[in-house]
């Protein structure tokens, strides 16, 4: 997981390989590629959150078959989105996120109860909490309930 303190400050970045490349002292010397297997896949460029919300592991893999991106694997690449999602202030997302409450990844239910509690107002979130917090059973997932 990524560390609570840290989250806000990923604002909306999913695969940081753009912030590397931007702040690279050699790239100053770089010129822009022509060559074609160098472009960025069609899509790929700025999809919104919602689309990314609703990619499953076989969805994942296809989309961005050919990527980079495909390298982060399906779980941390959504860890990511998820927390994209609750810094987005959109509470539009929120029937996105709250399907993966009950994901069978762990890390994927704690980024959910996260993202939802920075897009949910408290009587939503209260609902929520009483919902999932008694049957959840990983202490990871727990933590997120009880210290948001």
């Amino acid at each position: 997981m990524i560390d609570r303190s840290f989250r806000h400050a990923i604002g909306n970045r999913i695969f940081g390989c753009d912030d590397c490349l931007a702040i690279c002292p050699w790239n100053k010397f770089a010129s822009l590629a022509k060559e074609q297997k160098l472009a960025a896949k069609a899509g790929t460029d700025l999809p919104p959150l919602a689309d990314l919300l609703k990619l499953d592991d076989s969805g994942f893999r296809h989309f961005f078959a050919g990527t980079p991106v495909r390298r982060a694997g399906y779980e941390r690449f959504l860890r990511n989105v998820l927390i994209a999602a609750g810094n987005s202030d959109d509470a539009d997302l929120m029937p996105l996120v709250t399907p993966f409450l009950d994901h069978s990844s762990a890390l994927l239910r704690a980024m959910a109860i996260w993202a939802l509690r920075q897009l949910a107002d408290d009587d939503i979130w209260q609902g929520l909490r009483e919902a999932y917090l008694p049957d959840e059973r990983d202490q990871s997932v727990r933590r997120e309930w009880q210290d948001n």
